[in-house]
């Protein structure tokens, strides 16, 4: 733990281009980057040189070099490796979204955070953006009344990640876009319904891009998509009901055949909110004085920050003052990702899922 008027002490494990843009916005904050950690050297030699900060193999040697904190942002199958290993160690852990690439791992890794004497937060970086955090107080402040329904959409037209790297690769990620974007969503529209208990999930997962083989296609990195391992969805579709009654609806695509959406709507007993994450845009749904035959929308401007930023500076914020992490908590990432698994058996299983 660093002392209350210091700079916190942060390690970053897993060097690769989310590696990268956390040691950016980190430094920026004022923090001191002690080093990273990469089993690859290509990448560790790249860090060095951009950073000016000694990499190295093992996560133990890093602890050795002296942390306050470690962001995680290592392919998923390897996190509950590094983060059970730094919370062993007494250092504040930030982990990159999801929690884990399989429930069970998941689960390991919220017993291992519950039994530390350190803070463990999960990089759920969309509640940070302004216009949720509004809308997430308009919901509480009760503006909306009971908020019954929550639809939500990470849905794009083109933009598989990396094919034939670790994002399609299940055995390394977990699955597909539902794992890669879909928690994302999951994620804010629990949130908006303040993290119930979800008692059933439906839901169906497809391949319409990766598999085809008559298909021609270039990933968002413009790398072509042939002679590549894809073994995991690039669409799913859900249905969630919770013990309150309250239920959600997503879609989630890394490429369809329809325009983009990457909205959240909010509906509730007394009004309803639109959400889009790609531009910020806040509108409000009311019922005028004029009785239910009169409606008003009102648009909310908010601030434009980085999401990445706010949520960093929150983390380190509490790792500087000993605070506990009372944002992005482990518990509902776990909660995230018992839908996520559900979701999958579900489509497995061709039918609806009592959790």
């Amino acid at each position: 733990m660093g002392r209350a008027d210091s700079p916190v002490r942060v390690g970053i494990v897993g060097l690769g281009s989310i590696g990268h843009h956390h040691a950016e916005r980190l430094t920026g904050l004022g923090e001191t980057l002690v080093g990273g950690v990469d089993v690859a050297e290509p990448a560790r030699e790249r860090f060095e040189a951009e950073y000016g900060v000694p990499t190295f193999e093992t996560f133990e040697e890093l602890d050795d070099a002296g942390v306050d904190a470690v962001v995680v942002t290592t392919p998923n199958a390897y996190h509950e490796q590094y983060v059970v290993a730094a919370l062993d160690a007494g250092a504040d852990v930030l982990c990159e979204k999801p929690l884990a690439n399989t429930l069970e791992s998941a689960e390991r890794i919220a017993e291992a955070a519950r039994d530390a004497d350190a803070s463990c937060m999960v990089g759920f970086n969309s509640r940070f953006l302004p216009a949720a955090e509004v809308l997430a107080e308009t919901i509480a402040d009760g503006e909306l009344g009971d908020v019954t329904h929550v639809e939500a959409n990470y849905v794009r037209r083109r933009g598989v990640p990396g094919r034939g790297g670790w994002f399609t690769t299940k055995d390394v990620s977990g699955g597909g876009a539902l794992v890669d974007i879909g928690v994302h969503a999951i994620d804010l529209a629990l949130h908006f319904l303040d993290f119930p208990e979800v008692v059933e999930v439906s839901g169906e997962t497809r391949s319409e891009f990766g598999t085809r083989e008559d298909y021609t296609y270039l990933d968002m990195w413009g790398n072509d998509a042939e002679d590549v391992v894809f073994d995991v969805d690039d669409h799913a579709t859900a249905f969630v009901r919770t013990a309150e009654g309250q239920t959600l609806s997503l879609e989630v695509a890394w490429a369809a055949n329809r325009p983009p959406n990457n909205e959240f709507v909010v509906e509730g007993t007394e009004g309803g909110a639109t959400l889009d994450r790609n531009d910020g845009a806040l509108t409000i749904h009311e019922v005028g004085d004029g009785g239910a035959a009169h409606f008003r929308d009102t648009d909310v401007e908010t601030r434009e920050e980085d999401a990445h930023a706010l949520e960093q500076q929150y983390f380190f914020d509490a790792v500087r003052e000993g605070e506990p992490i009372e944002r992005n908590t482990v518990d509902q990432a776990l909660a995230v990702q018992r839908v996520v698994d559900a979701v999958y058996r579900s489509a497995d299983a061709g039918r609806a899922i009592t959790l």
